[in-house]
């Protein structure tokens, strides 16, 4: 049985992907920070599903769990890892403090670092390991693309995935082991269901603050018509599995939109969001 791992797996894409790769006859690994998920899933997913308890930026707790599932494939090789776990942190670049950029960055960028380093050898890097060499997904998004303002942190890291993608996998041919973005649109995950938890009474003197109330609302709009995660796990699937995979997947529930300000001067783009916000100077 092929296995693959997912980090982020107890809730929107890693679950959906879970569930997915369990239908196809994979075994998967999944990470969950909470002992509760873990049980949680081991009920919902069986036999074939087993959880790993650990936080990306917890190197130590990374570096165990790969162990871990070094010694349950017995010398085999890992089919995969699909480094999907991510976290959105909104503020204006003028005020969000830099220990909120600094756990932005941690959990989606250096997170998949740790991930990358833990588990790359399994997926064939080690020669010792038999079968077939493994692949990596790096699930970016389309703000991987572009700058969404207020939401610069998840942006700028989502940019940083992109680069790390693309020289990871250079990189890794040496190994034979491929490198696949899936970027997706707005999707029906917690991550924009939770805008409304996000407390932004520290910007409340700022002249951000009404654009942020505006951000707010949008997010909670993108957990509620976004892309179901299904759509999302059937482009990992793919990337996993297919003889010639794409280097990068884009999926977005309105293509065409993104197609037309792919096209259009980055000014007149600018000037579309701004009113659209209200980030447009007094008159």
């Amino acid at each position: 049985m092929q296995s693959v791992v997912i980090t982020g797996a107890s809730t929107g894409i890693g679950w959906a992907t879970a569930k997915l790769l369990l239908d196809k006859g994979f075994g998967v690994f999944g990470s969950v920070r909470k002992e509760a998920d873990a049980i949680r899933l081991k009920g919902e997913f069986g036999a074939n599903f087993a959880p790993l308890l650990f936080d990306v930026t917890d190197e130590a707790a990374v570096l165990s769990a790969a162990r871990e599932v070094r010694a349950a494939l017995g010398g085999q090789t890992l089919a995969g890892l699909v480094n999907n776990a991510g976290i959105a942190v909104p503020g204006p670049v003028l005020e969000l403090s830099a220990d909120e950029f600094r756990r932005q960055l941690d959990v989606n960028v250096v997170g998949p670092i740790i991930a990358t380093q833990a588990f790359g050898p399994l997926l064939g890097a080690d020669p010792l390991l038999k079968g077939p060499k493994g692949r990596i997904v790096m699930i970016s998004s389309v703000a991987g693309k572009n700058g969404n303002p207020l939401t610069p942190a998840y942006s700028a890291s989502k940019h940083a995935i992109e680069g790390l993608s693309e020289s990871l996998r250079r990189e890794m041919m040496l190994f034979g082991i491929d490198v696949i973005i899936v970027a997706p649109g707005a999707v029906k995950t917690p991550i924009w269901s939770k805008a409304e938890e996000v407390d932004f009474s520290s910007y409340k003197n700022s002249p951000f603050f009404p654009a942020l109330e505006r951000i707010r609302k949008f997010m909670l709009q993108l957990g509620e018509n976004g892309l179901p995660p299904e759509t999302i796990a059937e482009r990992i699937f793919e990337a996993l599995t297919s003889r010639s995979p794409k280097v990068r997947y884009q999926i977005t529930p309105d293509p065409m939109r993104h197609l037309i300000t792919g096209f259009l001067p980055k000014r007149t783009v600018d000037r579309i969001i701004a009113k659209r916000l209200g980030l447009v100077p007094p008159v």
